[in-house]
């Protein structure tokens, strides 16, 4: 089993900065896709980002692409999602996820087979 948990989220203000840690035990993932998604009240489970098991491939929604970056550090067994330039309209629980089915990872939050418990970004205008 693998437990991931998140941290780094809290409150900033519009146009401001923080960056999100996965960090995963009882297992390596250093094999598995990873992803970061978030779900804002009222509203579905939205992709953000996902990351090979390299590193090497990264994929972005359109919403993020520029501001959001998405890396890994497989001695650590964790990942991150640095985030600049936050609006409003990003506040959301921001969850990781892990594939293990996967080297390069999805944007479909039913592919993935582990998550956190999330942590709260919260964008003031």
């Amino acid at each position: 089993q693998v437990q991931l948990v998140e941290s780094g989220g809290g409150l900033v203000q519009d146009g401001g900065s923080l960056r999100l840690s996965c960090a995963a035990s009882g297992r390596t993932v250093s094999m598995y896709a990873m992803g970061w998604f978030r779900q804002a009240p009222g509203k579905e489970r939205e992709f953000i980002a996902a990351i090979s098991w390299s590193g090497g491939i990264t994929y972005y929604a359109d919403s993020v692409k520029g501001r959001f970056t998405i890396s890994r550090d497989n001695a650590e067994n964790t990942v991150y999602l640095v985030m600049n330039d936050l609006k409003v309209e990003d506040t959301a629980f921001y969850y990781c996820a892990a594939d293990r089915d996967s080297l390069y990872g999805s944007r479909r939050a039913n592919d993935y087979d582990y998550w956190g418990q999330g942590t709260q970004v919260t964008v003031s205008s």
